[in-house]
């Protein structure tokens, strides 16, 4: 095989590998989601590590929600393509969103 075909084959080979899932970790601190916005991919990760004394949730209304307990952490796994804002169903200033490509 020439070198030619064999960079061919391999650039193939390379660009069907799918990408790998990643974690992203959201930390609440002082009643704040921080980072704020997260840009993510299907299959992904959220975890959310909550650092405050008191529990939170990260809920979309009409949709799902994460309990998560004081100084603990809890997580999705993102399973479609979609923008949502969420929020802490206790403390409804906490606002985030979650920019999920496919």
């Amino acid at each position: 095989m020439s070198k030619r075909n064999l960079w061919i084959a391999l650039t193939l080979v390379i660009g069907t590998v799918p990408a790998q899932a990643e974690t992203i970790q959201v930390t609440i601190d002082k009643l704040v989601f921080s980072p704020a916005t997260v840009e993510a991919k299907v299959g992904d990760t959220i975890e959310w590590v909550n650092k405050d004394a008191f529990a939170h949730t990260a809920t979309v209304k009409g949709g799902w929600e994460v309990m998560i307990p004081p100084k603990k952490s809890a997580s999705l796994t993102l399973q479609k393509a979609e923008t949502v804002d969420y929020f802490c169903r206790f403390h409804p200033n906490m606002k985030g969103r979650l920019v999920v490509a496919p």
